[in-house]
């Protein structure tokens, strides 16, 4: 049988860069020491969420996949502790500045990248200044644990995304994350919102979903953002395994049966009875 146990790491995040790196491994260590296989950080964990403010000196903060020294350093850790861990990272690439995820596999092979494709821009989420459209596609992985679909924050509110990475031969999906208060409006409180749509996308798709939110109050020069955890993994029927609190650095994990979760997919139909040819939107 093919079991896989999952974790989702939520923690805070400093401008000390250094300590961001030591407690992201420490906290990877931690869920290894629990049985975790795949290790799944929040996005743009090296930092604090920068783009609550639009700063022209912060483009130096991204980094070339080449010599990167965050992505050696996790590749080496992914390879010591044999786990597979999707590192999200600020990437240049020649003129381009993209939101990207690199794929380490538990050999600390760097398997490739994923750069967000779905780019927020408003009020205290000003990606649009920092990031260009990702241009590689959603793509999956086959890692020695499955086969690994891998989304970043924004993407996970479109349905789309989690049924393209399902199509593509997922086994599980992972949706790094940077989310928390709105700065135009302060009443609102959309984790149970972020949650359900997520878990929409596992039951729709009949596969777990791993997500994995910062925590913490991050102070720009345009407004302040509480980011509210509640990291989650959700089962494949849409029901929730097990929560992270909103403002406790923490490891959940959670195991699955991926042959078990295969068969009944596959019994269930939903792909077999798809029928793109009747999708297509026309005007009203």
């Amino acid at each position: 049988m093919s079991t896989l146990t999952v974790a989702a790491i939520q923690m805070a995040c400093t401008w000390d860069k250094a300590a961001n790196l030591e407690k992201a491994e420490a906290l990877v260590r931690r869920a290894a020491r629990q049985g975790a296989q795949v290790i799944l950080l929040p996005e743009l964990f090296e930092t604090p969420y920068f783009c609550k403010d639009q700063k022209q000196a912060y483009f130096a903060l991204a980094q070339p996949v080449t010599d990167n020294p965050v992505l050696a350093r996790f590749s080496r850790l992914a390879q010591a502790l044999k786990v597979v861990l999707p590192i999200s990272f600020f990437e240049r690439s020649d003129n381009g500045y993209y939101n990207s995820i690199m794929m380490i596999n538990d050999d600390g092979q760097q398997l490739g990248l994923y750069r967000k494709i779905h780019i927020p821009d408003g009020p205290g989420y000003e990606e649009k200044f920092y990031f260009k459209e990702g241009d590689t596609g959603f793509k999956v992985w086959p890692t020695r644990y499955g086969i690994i679909g891998v989304g970043i924050c924004w993407d996970q509110w479109f349905p789309e995304s989690a049924r393209t990475m399902a199509l593509l031969g997922a086994d599980i999906l992972f949706y790094p994350s940077a989310i928390g208060s709105e700065p135009h409006a302060p009443h609102l409180d959309s984790s149970g919102h972020w949650q359900r749509v997520m878990q929409g996308h596992a039951a729709a798709n009949v596969m777990p979903l791993i997500a994995s939110n910062r925590i913490g109050k991050e102070t720009g020069e345009s407004c302040t953002l509480t980011f509210y955890g509640s990291s989650f993994i959700a089962g494949p029927t849409g029901e929730m395994i097990c929560t992270a609190p909103r403002d406790e650095e923490t490891v959940i994990t959670a195991r699955f049966n991926l042959d078990e979760i295969y068969a009944f997919r596959t019994e269930w139909a939903l792909f077999q009875d798809r029928r793109p040819k009747h999708y297509r939107c026309t005007p009203f």
